[in-house]
Parts: structure tokens; C-alpha cells; sequence
């Protein structure tokens, strides 16, 4: 039988399947760290493991959403964009938050927590801070449980930043960012309010200087597009 010589259809690249694919690759890594992680000893001498409605529970599982969405985001706008300062500040963005996703994986399995928590997100940051009393918080509670998430996007933002391209994408994705980072930097001053434990007060004080810095330079880029 003669070779089929029929041209045969083009395949055209699926940029929505090369983005999740991208992601999925980035959150794998978040499971290899938190191994890693867990086979370690994952407290300072001294400190007594959480419980499951302590502070640094719901911080480690709160913060894992919000560092997630921000890796979606950043993978986002890496896909959309061929500018190299934005393109490097979204890599520096999903693995270092990607990183940190996996450590507070980890504290959870060395805690002998369940991931999922029985208690509404923010439930938490309702606690009332170390050396206050229940009636003394009440008044400045601004979360409240099951409540969003200080500066977590919506799908509907996430979507129209998935449609955008360009400098109109990199002018969303700094805004989202911003607003996303002062979310997480008041998340990490919150558990640092409730906390005594040592490898939670560190990792939410490099939280806070860390995004503080890049909400700072996320500000500047944002304004030379303006």
C-alpha cells in the first residue's frame, strides 16, 4: 500500500493546557519540599506542637491558600507577558511562595494536624492577641470567621487576567499583587500577634519584609506603566 502523502492538520498549541501544566509543575514542588520538611524536625527545642484551633494552625492553612493564589497569578502573567522584569518577578514570586506553601505543608504533618481544618477560614485571626483578652479584641476584630481573605483575588479577577495580554496584563497583575501582598503581610503580623512559636514567628517575619519590599518595587513598575 502506498504511503499516505495527505497533509495532515496542524496541532495548535494549547496555551491554557501549557499554563496549567506550569502550575501543577510549581505546586508538585510545594509536596517535594514539605517531604523534605517533615523528615526533619520542623520546631525550635522547646516549643509544644499547636493544636488544631491554635493560631499557627490556621495560619498555616489560611496562608497556603493565599500563597497558592499567588503562584496561579504569577504563572498567569508569566504566560502573557515578554516583558523580563516582570517575567522574573513572577518567577521569584510562585517559587519562593511556592516554598514557603510547602514549609507550612509541612508543619501541619509534623503537628499531626489534618490539612483541611473543621473551623471556617480566619477563624484564627478572630483569637484575640497574646496578653489580650477575649472582650478587649472583640471591638477590633476585622475578620471574621469565614470571612475573605485580606487582598485574595476574585475568580472573576483571576479570569480577566487570563484574557488579558500585554502591558494591560502586567498593570493587573501588579495591582492583584499589591493588594494580594498587604493581605499576606497583615496575615503574618496577625500570627506573629498570637504566636510563641519560633519557626512560625520566623518564617511570618520574612513574610512581612519580603512582600513588604516587593509591594514597594510592585509600585514603582506599576506606576512606569501608568
Amino acid at each position: 500500500m502506498a504511503p499516505d502523502s495527505s497533509p495532515k492538520p496542524a496541532v495548535t498549541a494549547d496555551p491554557g493546557r501549557s499554563r496549567r501544566l506550569a502550575i501543577a509543575a510549581v505546586l508538585t514542588a510545594i509536596a517535594l519540599v514539605a517531604v523534605s520538611l517533615v523528615i526533619g524536625r520542623l520546631s525550635a527545642p522547646g516549643d509544644s506542637d499547636p493544636v488544631d484551633s491554635s493560631a499557627e494552625a490556621g495560619f498555616a492553612r489560611d496562608m497556603q491558600v493565599h500563597h497558592n493564589q499567588a503562584v496561579e497569578m504569577a504563572m498567569i502573567v508569566r504566560d502573557v507577558t515578554a516583558d523580563p522584569d516582570i517575567r522574573l518577578l513572577a518567577y521569584d514570586i510562585a517559587t519562593s511562595q511556592a516554598q514557603q506553601s510547602g514549609q507550612m505543608f509541612g508543619w501541619l504533618a509534623q503537628w499531626g494536624l489534618p490539612q483541611a481544618a473543621t473551623d471556617p477560614s480566619m477563624t484564627w485571626m478572630s483569637l484575640p492577641p497574646l496578653g489580650e483578652t477575649s472582650h478587649d479584641h472583640a471591638a477590633e476584630t476585622a475578620h471574621a470567621p469565614g470571612s475573605q481573605m485580606p487582598g485574595l483575588a476574585t475568580r472573576e479577577q483571576i479570569t480577566e487576567l487570563s484574557a488579558s495580554d500585554s502591558v494591560a496584563a502586567e498593570r493587573l497583575f501588579l495591582e492583584l499583587m499589591i493588594a494580594h501582598h498587604a493581605g499576606g503581610v497583615e496575615m503574618a503580623e496577625a500570627v506573629v500577634e498570637r504566636s510563641e512559636n519560633r519557626v512560625v514567628l520566623d518564617l511570618a517575619g520574612s513574610i512581612v519584609k519580603a512582600q513588604s519590599s516587593e509591594i514597594e518595587l510592585m509600585t514603582r513598575m506599576l506606576a512606569d506603566r501608568e
